[in-house]
């Protein structure tokens, strides 16, 4: 098979072409979402950012499994090693069973990835229900010499790992430069060094969530999870692992040490992540209390939000930016992705309508070579989407009379619609997804308007006013053309 497609790797901090290590198949471990409220923007990025890759490869021809995980144990208040656990501390605000919270929380995100059109994952593991290999991993690396046990907690022994290997090497961190900045942080006693970081955690008398193990009873570090159930599920090497640029330090620098420590060698080929969404310039998120939830955008009830956004308008807003370039949130921008997508699905409408030509004045050939050159650039979508502007007017053009298009052609702009918009993009059309009733319901205006249409012909101008008025007052924006009319709902 051919490989096209060079993505960034953020170990190596270069483009690199994408060569699976098991060709045909391809393993894609994706850090999922920490289930303890309602799913916000934040999430949707790296959710569509590998939604868009996952497509992508299968669309090359790729066997791909996606592990996507479920967060439920271990993600605690204040970092990785200390606080209150996040979903033990909503069941008990509540007084409901934290698998109560994890359940309900993750129903909702599956109800938002679905209204977004990301595809489910292959695999989508809980960390809850994978303590065993956890505590197999932990033991792993017990027994190679990188961590020891204290008052019945485990701790990583970074300076030990750091002297045969390179603790920092996915970050870029120097060991030296964290002893100094961090030893003085108090509540460390168990750990030889405060950069250490736990594997097991022994729960105190009032923790909810809790499993036996040979040390104590406790529960796993955050950052065990991903590489136990990334060795379980797609074996101790495997192609991708992504997530959002946050997780870079500490989560993905200590799943690196881990999986060297465990097995020798890291698991990972190549490390992708996407960067951030931000408002008024900071990071959106739960611990700064600055997030809008999807459900928030969906009906538009956030007091930051000047109207409510679809989701598919969320969702090109975010494609509209590489995914590892920053987008800042504003009404201005969503709105004017909103337009843009409108144009687009516009587009799409009259090209299904064109009739063909003998010859194309409109400039059609390339898009789709070029639509591939910045898909194979590091999953450039922004390009894609500006060769698809060009796609509408050429459309926009043959269907005022200002061009033509032969039968070739046609078939070509339609095969590119549907590859690069809805099959890989992933977008929907809002207006044709909403069913027979609104099918049914265009037929009804377009058959008005041909009544109208006919009224015109007879000159009856009267009923022709009133169809047009009344349309109108209803919500109605009638364009008359030299075929008849056609119509839209207004804004």
């Amino acid at each position: 098979m051919e490989h096209p497609l060079s993505i960034y790797n953020t170990l190596t901090r270069k483009k690199e072409q994408f060569v699976p290590l098991h060709e045909p198949h391809v393993g894609m471990y994706v850090c999922g979402p920490t289930v303890y409220g309602d799913a916000h923007l934040g999430h949707a990025r790296p959710a569509i950012t590998f939604d868009l890759l996952f497509r992508y490869l299968k669309h090359l021809g790729y066997k791909v499994r996606y592990v996507r995980n479920i967060t439920d144990v271990g993600h605690l208040e204040h970092d990785a090693d200390q606080g209150e656990d996040k979903i033990a501390k909503k069941a008990r605000l509540e007084q409901l069973e934290p698998m109560e919270i994890v359940q309900f929380y993750l129903n909702r995100y599956h109800q938002a990835m679905e209204a977004l059109n990301v595809l489910p994952p292959s695999i989508e593991p809980h960390a809850s229900g994978h303590i065993i290999e956890q505590i197999e991993l932990v033991q792993n690396i017990l027994d190679n010499g990188f961590a020891y046990e204290s008052e019945g907690s485990v701790y990583f022994d970074v300076e030990k790992y750091n002297s045969q290997h390179n603790y920092g090497v996915l970050s870029g961190r120097n060991i030296e430069d964290m002893l100094n900045t961090t030893r003085a942080l108090d509540g460390q006693d168990e750990k030889h060094n405060s950069i250490d970081f736990a594997l097991w955690k022994c729960a105190q008398p009032e923790h909810i969530m809790r499993w036996p193990s040979p040390w104590s009873n406790g529960f796993p570090g955050w950052h065990c999870e991903c590489t136990a159930m990334g060795k379980k599920y797609l074996g101790n090497h495997f192609d991708i692992h992504g997530g959002g640029m946050d997780l870079i330090f500490p989560h993905h620098e200590c799943e690196i040490a881990q999986a060297v420590a465990s097995q020798g060698d890291d698991m990972v080929h190549y490390w992708m992540h996407n960067n951030m969404i931000t408002i008024n310039g900071q990071k959106m998120g739960k611990s700064l209390g600055n997030f809008i939830t999807l459900e928030q955008f969906f009906n538009g009830s956030h007091e930051s939000l000047a109207q409510a956004y679809s989701p598919m308008t969320i969702r090109f807003f975010i494609l509209q930016a590489q995914y590892r370039s920053t987008v800042d949130f504003s009404n201005e921008a969503l709105q004017a992705s909103e337009k843009g997508l409108s144009r687009l699905m516009e587009a799409y409408g009259h090209l299904q309508k064109l009739q063909p030509s003998d010859t194309t004045t409109v400039e059609v050939q390339g898009l789709r070579g070029k639509c591939y050159e910045a898909m194979n650039d590091d999953l450039n979508s922004p390009i894609v989407i500006s060769h698809l502007f060009d796609a509408a007017r050429a459309i926009n053009s043959v269907k005022d009379g200002k061009g033509s298009i032969s039968t070739g052609d046609l078939k070509e702009l339609k095969e590119l619609f549907q590859i690069f918009l809805f099959d890989i993009m992933g977008m929907k059309n809002e207006a044709a997804a909403a069913g027979n009733s609104y099918e049914t319901f265009g037929k009804a205006l377009d058959l008005l308007l041909s009544i109208r249409q006919q009224a015109k012909v007879n000159k009856d101008w009267a009923t022709s006013d009133k169809i047009r008025n009344e349309l109108t007052a209803l919500g109605f924006e009638i364009k008359d053309t030299k075929d008849g009319a056609e119509w839209k709902l207004s804004k």
